[in-house]
């Protein structure tokens, strides 16, 4: 198969043999595809290697044979942004959980246009904790293990005065109020999911209880090998001092 012209988003790219890498993108009409670009470490070739760093929005040519593409062209469409801090920590989240979830050759269009919008918003500052909610709630959705934020599992309309866990497969389910506190620290009020479904930011104490809730369905999703992004996210919990708010947490 021959790709043309092709609109992606570069989520990862490693070196591979002597001068070529191995790149990851997510592609507007094919999903995620693996392509391989060969001779592209020598000095004539840094334009081409500009435009294939993560993050970079770029225009490609390749020709699909079997599980990689051989990668004939490619241009940067912008400027990706220029990230430090937290902020790069919340862009390598976002490619990290794109590459993990999303499966190869599978055209996700809806999930092409949420990584646009949650790129953009990490660029332009907006804040980073919500920004990532959102990409969750929209990647959950794009790839079929969404949920209808407004109601729990049993079409029962959701409580704002209540708290929810989040079931992978189920979806919101009720804390009732005997419920032991591991329960409860896992969970977010149905507030919370309420303005999830209203794309409306929440309070900060709500956002981090999406956070803790929605990790768990992608916890389950991933299996058992998680993120390396929540292990740097961790490490970086222990040697900084807590402040409010967390804005990457993935």
């Amino acid at each position: 198969m021959r790709l043309s012209n092709e609109p992606a988003f570069v989520l990862h790219a490693r070196p591979w043999r002597e001068t070529s890498l191995l790149i990851e993108v997510l592609s507007a009409n094919h999903g995620r595809l693996g392509l391989v670009a060969r001779g592209v470490q020598g000095p004539k070739r840094q334009v081409l290697r500009a435009a294939l760093q993560p993050l970079q929005s770029i225009r490609f040519d390749a020709v699909q044979v079997g599980e990689l593409a051989r990668l004939n062209s490619a241009e940067a469409i912008d400027v990706a942004p220029r990230l430090g801090g937290e902020a790069m920590l919340a862009g390598f989240y976002l490619n990290e959980l794109t590459l993990r979830l999303a499966p190869r050759q599978d055209p996700a269009p809806d999930l092409y246009d949420a990584y646009a919008v949650a790129r953009a918003r990490i660029g332009a500052g907006e804040s980073l904790g919500w920004t990532l909610r959102r990409y969750e709630r929209d990647l959950l959705d794009a790839l079929g293990f969404g949920f209808d934020w407004r109601h729990d599992g049993e079409g029962t309309p959701i409580d704002p005065a209540a708290r929810y866990r989040l079931d992978p497969e189920q979806g919101p389910s009720r804390l009732l109020s005997d419920r032991g506190h591991g329960d409860r620290s896992s969970a977010a009020t149905g507030r919370a999911l309420l303005s999830l479904a209203d794309d409306r930011m929440p309070d900060s104490d709500d956002l981090q209880g999406l956070r803790r809730c929605i990790r768990g369905v992608l916890a389950f999703h991933l299996g058992a090998r998680g993120l390396k992004s929540w292990e740097m996210l961790a490490e970086l919990g222990r040697v900084a001092p807590r402040r409010e708010p967390a804005a990457p947490e993935g």
